[in-house]
C-alpha cells in the first residue's frame, strides 16, 4: 500500500485519515468526515463507518455486508464535487461526490451526495441521496396475460394482442 493517504489528500495516511480511524482526533469538517469514511472502505475499518453514522443509520447498518462490500473492491479514489456548509459554526453540512471502485476488473463510479449533522461536537452521516440513471417508465399501464386487451375485442390479452404468432 502507498504512504499516502487513500482519500487522495496527498498526505500520508498518518498525516491524514489515521488519526480519524484511531480516534485520537476527531474530524473538523463533513469533507474530514467523508474523506476518512472512503479510506475506511478502502482498508475495511467498518467499525468506523458504524461509530461515525447517526442512530438511523446504525440501525440499519449490516457490518458484514458492508466488510464484504468493502473488502470485494479496489479502491481507486474519491472525488469532492461540491461541499455546502460544514464550517466551524455551521451544526449541518454536506459533501457531494464521487467514489471510484473496480470490482473484478470493472471500474464503478458511486456518485452521492452525503449530508452531514454535528451532534454534541461530532459529525455524524446523517443520510445520503445516490445518484444514478433514471429508472426505465411505461408511459402506458401494463397489462396482464389475463385482463382484457387494450384494443377493445373483448378478448383476453393473451388470446388479441399478446398472442405469440
Amino acid at each position: 500500500m502507498s504512504e499516502f493517504c487513500p482519500c487522495g489528500s496527498k498526505l500520508t495516511f498518518c498525516q491524514c485519515c489515521e488519526p480519524f480511524l484511531l480516534e485520537t482526533k476527531k474530524p473538523k469538517t463533513p469533507t474530514q468526515l467523508m474523506r476518512s469514511r472512503y479510506t475506511a472502505y478502502a482498508m475495511g475499518a467498518v467499525e468506523f463507518l458504524y461509530k461515525t453514522s447517526s442512530a438511523k443509520v446504525k440501525k440499519e447498518f449490516d457490518a458484514d455486508n458492508s466488510r464484504k462490500w468493502a473488502e470485494s473492491a479496489k479502491w481507486t479514489g474519491i472525488e469532492i464535487l461540491k461541499e455546502s456548509n460544514g464550517k466551524a459554526d455551521d451544526t449541518t453540512g454536506s459533501v457531494e461526490f464521487i467514489a471510484h471502485y473496480t470490482v473484478n476488473e470493472t471500474e464503478f463510479n458511486h456518485h452521492e451526495k452525503a449530508d452531514f449533522e454535528k451532534i454534541n461536537g461530532e459529525w455524524l452521516f446523517m443520510d445520503g441521496k445516490i445518484f444514478g440513471p433514471e429508472p426505465a417508465r411505461r408511459s402506458e399501464p401494463k397489462v396482464g396475460r389475463n385482463e382484457p386487451c387494450a384494443c377493445g375485442s373483448g378478448k383476453k390479452f393473451k388470446k388479441c394482442c399478446g398472442a405469440q404468432p
